[in-house]
């Protein structure tokens, strides 16, 4: 069981320092970030004041998601959470036939449904500190 444990704290880090990162780096250019991604989606269906909100929310969401899987914290909820906000920017990639990003994107949705499914293993959160063990 505890290396079932180790395994599943070593499975959140890469993800959490990817979604982590992507907060911490748009953070500091919000405006422009959201300037970008909204002129982005010009010639899909989504209104551009849509897209510029949406994208406003979109680096504190990445953030705080990075934040609770670095730290092993609400891993049912997180994972649901990065779930949905990677359907979320598969539809936007598709409208925008950004069919790599959509590749990348499904990835990453496979990476939180494993660790949704194996969420029982969550050991080494800083909130379940008997799971240590």
């Amino acid at each position: 069981m505890q290396q079932a444990k180790t395994a599943y704290a070593l499975a959140r880090l890469p993800i959490g320092f990817s979604f982590l990162g992507h907060g911490l780096v748009r953070i500091p250019k919000i405006s422009a970030f959201a300037e970008g991604m909204a002129q982005s989606f010009e010639k899909t269906i989504l209104p551009y004041d849509f897209v510029w909100g949406f994208a406003f929310l979109l680096p504190f969401a990445e953030l705080l998601l990075g934040i609770f899987l670095l730290l092993g914290i609400f891993m049912r909820q997180a994972t649901f959470a990065g779930i949905v906000l990677v359907c979320i920017l598969i539809f936007g990639s598709s409208l925008q036939e950004n069919w790599s990003a959509v590749a990348t994107q499904m990835f990453y949705g496979l990476y939180f449904s494993l660790l949704y499914l194996f969420a029982d293993y969550n050991g080494y959160s800083v909130l379940n500190p008997q799971n240590r063990k």
